[in-house]
């Protein structure tokens, strides 16, 4: 386990903060591009000792404090049944609507089918020096019914299959992957601006209280500063937000589990003299909070797949100069 990704969960004080990336093991990376010269996404994912290795190489290339699990959000749906490729993205042979839904009920045969993803943090913590930290990942609830139910469906079929289906099919996904050794799992949701404030709050946010836990944390991209209550008045491991969302106002309210963000992925393709003066902003930001106890540094979202490596090298090593 990484040190400062424990004081940062556990809110002990410290000057540096723990650094991971969302999607830091993927396109920009010049050791996963050569795995992919032999290898499909499907098998990376599906072979423990390939995730292992997929998950490992930014590890040993960037040193990055946390590790996380290579893996796809979208495998629950087809544990259920649906039949997936990736072209490069995922592909499913039907969306699930109210007229099928019966054929896509199978919680407990979808959770079996995910052991593959248990066997893959086994295999990776393995692999993984002692002082670096691991975690799974799940997509929040409300991304995955974008990926796998029809968009045109009544949205009492959708609270249906929330809260029958995607609740409890979650509740198992995380469970496999903590008993497989993840310190934390976090659920990464995104385009809750698509839903109307009622459903938000008398709907979506109970929803939540189901998957609410110290060993979870929850990513929102698209989440409005005015609606952050929704995630900072639940007792999660840690939270993020993306970059448009100020820190500073989240640092102020959450005052347990790690806090992470959020420098904006999209600065890192500026020219070299834009982005290393973004950099230089963002520590000003970051050092002008008087207590940064939580933080985990990382990005508002994921990583570009055109991100030069220098890059992150260099906001990596500027972060710990910086702070240290």
């Amino acid at each position: 386990m990484n040190t400062k990704f424990k004081n940062a969960s556990r809110r002990v004080p410290q000057s540096c903060p723990p650094i991971w990336f969302m999607r830091q093991a993927g396109r920009y990376h010049s050791h996963y591009q050569n795995l992919k010269q032999t290898y499909t996404f499907d098998t990376l994912s599906k072979n423990p000792e390939l995730a292992a290795e997929v998950a490992l190489g930014p590890i040993k290339e960037f040193d990055f404090d946390v590790s996380i699990l290579f893996s796809d959000i979208v495998y629950p749906f087809q544990g259920l049944g649906l039949q997936l490729d990736f072209d490069p993205g995922p592909k499913f042979n039907e969306l699930i609507t109210p007229e099928n839904y019966e054929n896509y009920l199978d919680i407990n045969g979808a959770i079996e089918f995910m052991g593959f993803q248990a066997d893959a943090v086994r295999a990776t913590r393995h692999v993984l020096p002692a002082d670096k930290s691991l975690i799974g990942f799940v997509g929040g609830p409300w991304t995955l019914m974008h990926y796998g139910v029809d968009s045109r469906a009544h949205m009492d079929f959708k609270k249906y299959y929330l809260k029958e289906v995607i609740i409890p099919l979650l509740q198992g996904n995380i469970q496999l992957q903590l008993d497989a050794g993840a310190e934390k799992v976090l659920i990464i949701d995104s385009g809750l601006d698509t839903l109307g404030r009622s459903f938000l709050r008398d709907t979506y946010s109970e929803l939540l209280n189901e998957l609410v836990g110290p060993d979870c944390g929850y990513y929102c991209k698209g989440l409005t500063t005015d609606l952050s209550h929704l995630v900072l008045n639940k007792m999660w491991g840690g939270i993020g937000f993306d970059a448009s969302i100020n820190i500073e106002t989240i640092m102020d309210k959450k005052k347990d589990g790690f806090i992470q963000g959020n420098f904006d992925q999209n600065f890192m393709l500026l020219p070299e003299d834009r982005f290393r003066g973004k950099v230089d902003e963002f520590i000003a930001k970051m050092k002008d909070i008087p207590d940064r106890t939580g933080w985990v540094c990382g990005l508002g979202h994921g990583i570009n797949k055109e991100t030069p490596e220098d890059r992150v090298h260099y906001f990596i090593n500027k972060i710990r100069n910086e702070f240290s």
